[in-house]
């Protein structure tokens, strides 16, 4: 029998929204370092693959094996296959070609762009405060990608990076829109269960553009970014158990401080003021964002567990 907890150990579920962004962060800085090695596509993989076991292991330790296989509309978990998987390869490009904490703040822009797609696709209302909060978002956007288009050559390794991970949040928006219909009809369970096994048989077709074979010790690292990224997802899809996605949506936003630490002791980076000048509206805008829907009752914890693995 399944537990009934949100919100009754709001500590607890703090512990893992932190642990999750935490090696979500660790893995992304992982990809990061492999990147000069290895094709996006050829990480997608391994990250995917090696990330099945662990959500296996999870849903049996929960019961909810046999959710994880049932699928009402296969389809839709194919598109939200393609989608999660292209969000994750523009990701795993953008790593290697921008530094890890431009990178970070870039993709807090998914609510907002989450947010507009709403309105589009699903006739969501849109009112003055959240208007608002989508335009100081994506002035922030506009502030962190300017100095990579500012250029006279377009072409430069550092704009094709910045606009790789503005593609991918982009297309983690159009995973959470996707989600939130898929959700009324298919487990959790099942959501997670066949992203992954989606991602691993589309990156898997990559192998025809060439793939590196790796040594012993950098086959163990792309296997330890598989079991991380699992690893963070079940933490945290079970920190939404144990308390409201309102109370847990700020401490994504930890993932800057981690992503500046990471940068500047493994890869000697520091963040621009520019680019937290960025940030800081893009986080700005999300906590107009997430406040509001606090106000208005708006609980998408159920949705928000079963997002895509990030990175």
């Amino acid at each position: 029998m399944a537990e009934s907890l949100t919100s009754h150990r709001p500590l607890l579920a703090v512990a893992l929204k932190l642990s999750a962004v935490f090696l979500f962060t660790a893995m992304s800085a992982l990809v990061k370092a492999l990147s000069d090695t290895f094709p996006p596509g050829e990480m997608v993989f391994f990250r995917s693959l090696f990330a099945i076991p662990v959500i296996v292991i999870w849903l049996i330790a929960r019961g909810e094996l046999a959710q994880g296989f049932v699928a009402r509309k296969p389809m839709g978990h194919f598109w939200r296959g393609v989608l999660g998987t292209t969000a994750m390869g523009l990701t795993f490009t953008g790593l290697g070609l921008i530094p890890l904490p431009e990178a970070t703040a870039i993709g807090y822009a998914t609510p907002i762009f989450t947010l507009i797609l709403a309105a589009l696709m699903l006739g969501e209302r849109i009112r003055k405060i959240r208007i608002a909060a989508v335009a100081i978002g994506l002035l922030g956007v506009l502030v962190m990608i300017w100095p990579r288009l500012g250029g006279n050559d377009l072409e430069t390794a550092a704009t094709i990076g910045a606009l790789c991970i503005l593609g991918a949040t982009i297309a983690r928006a159009f995973v959470q829109i996707h989600i939130r219909q898929l959700v009324q009809v298919d487990h959790p369970a099942a959501i997670v269960f066949y992203f992954s096994m989606t991602a691993t048989f589309l990156s898997g077709l990559t192998v025809f553009w060439g793939w590196v074979v790796p040594t012993w010790d950098q086959a163990a690292l792309l296997i330890l970014a598989g079991l991380i990224g699992g690893v963070a997802q079940i933490l945290v899809t079970s920190s939404y158990r144990f308390g409201q996605a309102s109370m847990l949506a700020p401490y994504d936003y930890t993932s800057m401080l981690f992503a500046i630490v990471i940068g500047y002791v493994w890869f000697s980076e520091l963040p621009t003021m520019v680019m937290l000048a960025g940030a800081a509206l893009v986080i700005a805008g999300n906590i107009v964002v997430i406040w509001r829907e606090h106000q208005l009752g708006l609980e998408r914890g159920k949705a928000r567990a079963a997002t895509d693995p990030k990175a």
